[in-house]
Parts: structure tokens; C-alpha cells; sequence
């Protein structure tokens, strides 16, 4: 009898000695956050962000571990892994209910989107196309606080070089009088129709139905001509197509046709493209269109096969480099570029 009393006197003590050591872990953990919130305050202010705003904020923000879990479950896809077909996922990117919603909202905007086209260039269907992809027509913009998951990711630290600087720009975003519970979007940052990241936000929103602020959360118009604005600083060309579905003789000299330069970026993205040669020269090796009006000859595109020789195969312009500076993946701009295309029609 005596020996179980101190046994559960012992195993008692532990539980204490443990949840002890829980607390201080967690205190010392809390301790080293605000540390870092208040390391950030120098360069805050030399934003112009105010201590008033900074003191608001800090006070009630405390570690996300969720998004730390979502950062490190982010797939690596090592140089040497191997890349899907395009195919099946043009399939449930390019759906017949992504069209629709996509033609439901290009009517419905109509008038704003020729006026944005006309001012910048940029085709109503690629602003349409980009509001589907990122959102599905605002339908879902993500329910994560901003600012305490980009607090965390950047406490953490594994890539504060990326997150710290948003978490300073949605700082400003507050500061420059956006509601603090108007800052939800993605665990990683991005916000509003378009999912800009803040620091894009405070560079390239823009203002498209003349209320004086850029509310990219409700306003149709703002998210549109913001695309739109990005867009246009990504470099893209007036009056040029994105590219074309074409059909590839099958004995094409793929190795003459191949890339001599490093890409600076997206290795793995600018890899599978071939190097830029004319609309007229890519004809003359028997390139043929697979559907659409063919580029003027002038025009000069790469060739990319994303399932192979003997598959559709796109000549693509430098207006889909535009597009794929919002997102550096083949996929993601390839059905941009198609479900423009499909809108359209």
C-alpha cells in the first residue's frame, strides 16, 4: 500500500515537473516572438508605419503553428523530379463550369473590362482568366489573418527573406487605413479577387471605379483593373496573342531548336522551351495552327510540348512570360491563357 501512495506521488510530481516545463517553453517561446515583432519596429517606421498602429497590432498577435505545418508540407519537386502531363490537368482547370462562371462574370463586367482593355492593352479575357484561376470568380480568397500568419512564417524564419517583407507591407496596408479584418487570403499572404501578395498590393493596386480607394475584396473593378496594372508593368504587348495550340511535324529537329541560355529564374519552368524564332520561321519548319488565327509573321515565340512529341503542342509569346510573372508555372499560364481563350468564345 505504501509503495502505490508513493508511486502516485511520483508519478503526480512528474506530471507537474512536466507541465512546468511546458509553461516555461511556451512563456520563453512568447518571449522570443515579441523580440522579434519589436526587431522589426526600426524599418516599420522607416516605412513611415506609426508606433501607435505597431503597438495595436503586436499586442495581439501570437504564433500560428498551422501555418508553419503548411509552409514545411510544401512539396520540394527536386530538379530531377518528374513533371506530369498538362493534359489531365487542363481538365479540371478548363472545366465546362470554369467557363461558364467565367463568361457569367466577363458579361457582367463588360464595360469595365473594354475600358480597362482599351487604357492598358491587356485583353478582358486574360483579366477574366486570372479572377478564375486565383479565386474561382471571388468565390473563395482564403480565411487566414495576414498578418499573424506572416508574423509567424517570419519568426520562424526557414524563409523569412520572403515573408518578412510582406508582413511589413501588410503592416502599411493597415496603417494606410485598410481594415484590419478586411486582411484575410491565403496562410502564405495573398489577398483579395486577384490574390496579390501585400507588397504587390501596395505597388500595383489600382483604383478601378474612381471611389478613391483600391479595395481589392469587393470591388470587381478594383481587382480587374489591378490585374490589369500588373500586367501591364509585367511587360505585356498590345495587340499580341499569348500564344497558339499548334501541331508539330514529327520530324522536327527539336535539338536545333533548343534553348542556348540559362534561364536567370523558373529553371525548370523555362527548360522545357525552346529558343525564340519568328511566326514565319516556325511555318516554314511546318508548324501548323491546331485552331485560332496564326501571329503575325514578325512575332516570336517559343515552342513548348508540355505531354511530348505528338501531343498539342503551343507556340507562346512573350505576352505568356506576362503571365507566367504572376505565377512561374507552365500549367498555371498555359490554362490561363486557355480559359481566356474559352471565355471569349
Amino acid at each position: 500500500m505504501r509503495s502505490s501512495i508513493v508511486s502516485l506521488l511520483l508519478g503526480m510530481a512528474a506530471v507537474m515537473v512536466g507541465s512546468l516545463t511546458a509553461d516555461s517553453v511556451m512563456a520563453q517561446e512568447d518571449v522570443a516572438f515579441r523580440s522579434y515583432l519589436e526587431s522589426l519596429r526600426p524599418r516599420a517606421r522607416a516605412m513611415g508605419i506609426r508606433d501607435a498602429t505597431l503597438n495595436d497590432v503586436f499586442a495581439t498577435l501570437t504564433p500560428n503553428p498551422r501555418v508553419v505545418q503548411l509552409d514545411q508540407n510544401q512539396p520540394g519537386g527536386g530538379a530531377y523530379a518528374p513533371i506530369p502531363n498538362f493534359e489531365p490537368y487542363r481538365r479540371t482547370h478548363v472545366d465546362a463550369a470554369r467557363i461558364g462562371r467565367g463568361r457569367t462574370a466577363y458579361l457582367a463586367n463588360r464595360a469595365r473590362l473594354a475600358r480597362i482593355e482599351a487604357e492598358t492593352g491587356v485583353p478582358e479575357e486574360i483579366m477574366v482568366a486570372i479572377y478564375g484561376h486565383e479565386t474561382n470568380y471571388g468565390a473563395y480568397t482564403g480565411d487566414f489573418d495576414l498578418i499573424r500568419s506572416l508574423a509567424t512564417l517570419s519568426y520562424e524564419g526557414r524563409r523569412r527573406s520572403l515573408f518578412e517583407p510582406e508582413l511589413l507591407a501588410t503592416l502599411k496596408m493597415l496603417d494606410n487605413g485598410v481594415p484590419r479584418s478586411r486582411l484575410i487570403g491565403s496562410w502564405a499572404g495573398a489577398t483579395g479577387y486577384p490574390q496579390f501578395l501585400p507588397s504587390v498590393y501596395l505597388r500595383l493596386g489600382k483604383d478601378g471605379d474612381g471611389d478613391g480607394r483600391v479595395d481589392i475584396w469587393n470591388s470587381e473593378a478594383d481587382a480587374l483593373a489591378s490585374i490589369a496594372n500588373y500586367f501591364v508593368h509585367a511587360g505585356w504587348r498590345r495587340g499580341q496573342p499569348w500564344g497558339i495550340a499548334v501541331s508539330v511535324p514529327m520530324g522536327l529537329d527539336r535539338a536545333s531548336i533548343a534553348a542556348r541560355t540559362r534561364p536567370a529564374r523558373c529553371e525548370r519552368v523555362f527548360n522545357r522551351h525552346s529558343r525564340w524564332l519568328s511566326m514565319a520561321e516556325w511555318r516554314r519548319m511546318g508548324v501548323v495552327p491546331s485552331g485560332g488565327n496564326w501571329p503575325a509573321d514578325p512575332v516570336m515565340a517559343t515552342l513548348l510540348e508540355p505531354d511530348g512529341p505528338g501531343k498539342t503542342a503551343y507556340l507562346l509569346t512573350s505576352n505568356y512570360r506576362a503571365i507566367l510573372d504572376y505565377n512561374c508555372s507552365n500549367f498555371y499560364a498555359l490554362s490561363v491563357g486557355l480559359l481566356a481563350d474559352a471565355v471569349r468564345q
